[in-house]
């Protein structure tokens, strides 16, 4: 019998501050560990936390990037609860007031149709810190450098239906905070983390029970544990079974999920308003001035790749909704001159060199200008489309610049008409066969006997014959023997 999924997404996206919500501690990555957590992020007696003017701005910002309603006047609660990488035994965040209210993000899916998945609210709230279990036997280390960095948790409506629609959510998100600078969006340094809250019901039945499966981070992760919690659950409900609300884990490198503990409810947490920290008021005055410094949307990108560079819809959606990507892309096309051939390699040879090396369009060793320089030298005839994948990996490989590797390789394209025609004469001497079965060919059928002879004729040019000039002087040469 069919199954319906329901999923909604909390989103945990860690602020581009330079310091901490309610500290001057540094949020800077990568320091050593309990180096960057002061006495107020320990809750130590005697200290009193100070509200990050910037995490407010970025919320905000975000707020207006979602067409959300924005609240004049928010507040912060105490949520309770105890684990070792809770120093304070709480954490300071927002429930009846958060600073974001409802809002929407619009998805475009595989198929071209496009769905609005509700915003329910996003609200503030600082991190925890970490456990760490590497290097330890029989007990865990604490760090608590991320204590207290900002975070903005957006939760969903349960608008989800399946794991694409789910990913394709999660990528837009992406884009959006990325593309308004709030976050860098790195999920492999814990910017970007995403809970997934999955039940299955019988089409027309009441929402099934959920289990939330925690700190995703990675798209493909999501899309792997929806796959594999929906399967489990049906299993579980059709031989007789019932679902727990629980809290799970999923680990993507060992495609392995296990049960963490049962879900807490709300009053579990024991929220109270933070009595350290005043309601913050904002006016319209102050939102304007927030939306006067907003970049460029994911949405309006899309838009101007159609209009101004002539992108179809799927390239242009593609290529706008990452802003690292998007800008990597405008340098190719500006240096090139040529939007559709950038966007071509773009989605091509670079996102398939980024896959394997399992590597961020941040992280690539060549940048946009390059790619632009490399498509200058197709243009102009000087490699072809085939020496040019060539020339590209060599570039991949920290080998230098276009025009750098076609002359240390000697990869320049022959379009020399005497030379062409002596490497042309020669395969046609060898292949008198191929050549009668062209001529006693019907007129509209030769067409298609002209790629016998490119193939060797390439191959004695060792890939860089022109081919259109070869073309040209092929069909010249045996129109000359009918």
């Amino acid at each position: 019998m069919e199954w319906e999924t329901v999923i909604g997404l909390e989103v945990h996206v860690q602020l581009a501050t330079k310091t901490k919500i309610f500290s001057g501690s540094s949020t800077a990555f990568g320091a050593e560990p309990n180096t960057q957590a002061c006495a107020i992020d320990l809750a130590m007696p005697g200290t009193l936390p100070v509200v990050n003017a910037e995490a407010y701005r970025l919320a905000v910002m975000f707020g207006l990037g979602i067409d959300a309603e924005i609240a004049k006047r928010s507040f912060f609660e105490r949520k309770n609860y105890f684990y070792p990488d809770v120093p304070k035994g709480y954490q300071t965040t927002q429930l009846d007031s958060p600073i974001v209210g409802p809002g929407h993000v619009d998805i475009t899916l595989d198929d071209g149709s496009t769905k609005s998945i509700r915003i329910h609210h996003a609200h503030l709230e600082e991190d925890a810190g970490k456990s760490v279990h590497e290097g330890f036997y029989d007990m865990s280390g604490i760090d608590l450098n991320r204590a207290g960095t900002p975070l903005i948790e957006i939760v969903s409506e349960p608008d989800i239906s399946n794991s694409e629609e789910a990913v394709a959510f999660a990528k837009k998100l992406h884009g959006i905070v990325t593309s308004l600078g709030i976050s860098d969006g790195d999920m492999s340094q814990g910017s970007m983390r995403f809970d997934v809250n999955i039940s299955v019901r019988k089409p027309g039945d009441e929402l099934g029970t959920r289990t939330e499966t925690k700190n995703l981070n990675s798209f493909k992760f999501m899309e792997d544990c929806i796959a594999l919690e929906v399967e489990r659950q049906i299993d579980l409900i059709e031989n007789g079974g019932k679902i727990k609300q629980e809290t799970r884990l999923y680990n993507g490198d060992t495609g392995v999920a296990r049960s963490m503990r049962s879900k807490e409810e709300a009053n579990d947490y024991r929220y109270f308003p933070c009595p350290d920290l005043l309601p913050v008021e904002i006016d319209d005055e102050y939102i304007e001035a927030v939306r006067s410094t907003m970049p460029e949307l994911p949405s309006a990108r899309k838009a101007r790749f159609i209009s101004e560079l002539g992108l179809s819809d799927y390239d242009a959606e593609t290529l706008s909704s990452d802003a690292v990507q998007a800008s990597f892309f405008e340098q190719a096309a500006a240096t090139a001159s040529d939007a559709k051939l950038a966007a071509n390699w773009v989605m091509g040879e670079v996102s398939a060199h980024l896959n394997s090396d399992e590597i961020s369009i941040s992280e690539a060793p060549i940048t946009g200008e390059l790619l632009g320089g490399l498509i200058v030298r197709i243009k102009d005839n000087t490699i072809s489309n085939k020496i040019a994948k060539d020339v590209f990996e060599a570039m991949w490989a920290g080998e230098g610049d276009a025009d750098s590797v076609i002359e240390a390789k000697g990869l320049k394209q022959v379009s020399d008409t005497g030379a062409l025609e002596a490497i042309v004469d020669e395969v046609l001497a060898a292949s008198e066969a191929m050549v009668e079965e062209y001529i006693n060919t019907e007129e509209s059928k030769r067409k298609k006997k002209l790629g016998g002879f490119m193939g060797p004729i390439m191959k004695a040019s060792k890939g860089q014959a022109n081919p259109r000039a070869v073309n040209e002087i092929l069909l010249k040469k045996l129109n000359e023997r009918l």
